[in-house]
């Protein structure tokens, strides 16, 4: 454990399972102080309590961060709670599977809101706790979906094509601050998200035969990638993304 997290304010949104669960758990095992973020509380307990078991600090924040109000709220109670934040996960999103035919227009903007409007809302509330202090991360999850796609796949791929640019574009606006902003981009990760396909022998045989390391991601792969993105030496990497698929894109 290094000390240079110790202390640190972090806030993860999708907190509750998954590789936001994962990468929490990472942070609080460094010391990191973490607000978890979500919309299911007794999940994000159980999170939290993983953290506190470890000696870490946790505290559960439920909140839609698709909702502008909720957002704004939550920064409140976040700062009144841990203070100024250096470290932002935006982990929270949502995936539709569907010929575009069939979108309804209140799913295609549920999908977009739930993976790119909520990051623009949840870093306007909180890069202004960076700006000014010398040091801030900024971490989001895009997707391998950002680089190639599938069928049936329109709204989540426009979606994390967006938090790229989005991400590259904030790297440029905070470079001069010495804040970091970096995507990860997962591959196919067992994860609940992906649990459909997973459970289906035929598509999961199809995935599997498509990654050169001929299994799905562990969520455990990404949680020490997060923490070595928020630390002292990761000071030089910001307007990419981080890709971690076992291979896939190498094809």
């Amino acid at each position: 454990m290094s000390d240079f997290l110790r202390g640190k304010a972090a806030v993860v949104t999708g907190a509750s399972r998954g590789l936001g669960r994962t990468m929490a758990v990472a942070l609080g095992r460094e010391g990191v102080r973490v607000a978890l973020v979500g919309r299911d509380a007794a999940k994000l307990e159980e999170t939290a309590e993983t953290i506190r078991g470890g000696g870490g600090e946790a505290h559960v924040f439920t909140a839609d961060v698709t909702d502008e109000a909720q957002v704004l709220a939550l920064e409140e109670q976040v700062r009144a709670a841990l203070g100024t934040v250096q470290i932002l996960i935006n982990n929270a999103g949502v995936n539709l599977r569907k010929p575009v035919t069939e979108f309804t227009l209140a799913e295609w903007r549920w999908v977009q809101d739930a993976n790119l409007t909520s990051v623009f809302l949840m870093c306007r509330s909180f890069v202004p706790h960076m700006k000014g202090t010398g040091y801030g991360r900024i971490l989001n999850l895009t997707s391998i979906m950002s680089h190639v796609s599938l069928p049936e796949r329109t709204a989540y791929s426009s979606s994390k094509a967006g938090l790229l640019g989005f991400t590259r574009a904030l790297a440029l606006e905070l470079a001069g601050e010495g804040v970091t902003v970096v995507g990860i981009s997962p591959g196919p990760f067992a994860t609940e998200m992906n649990a459909a396909l997973m459970n289906d022998p035929e598509k999961s045989a199809m995935f599997l035969e498509r990654i050169p390391v001929h299994r799905w991601g562990q969520v455990e792969d990404i949680g020490e990638l997060a923490v070595y993105l928020c630390g002292e030496r990761a000071s030089f990497i910001t307007g990419t993304d981080i890709v971690i698929d076992g291979g896939w894109l190498a094809q």
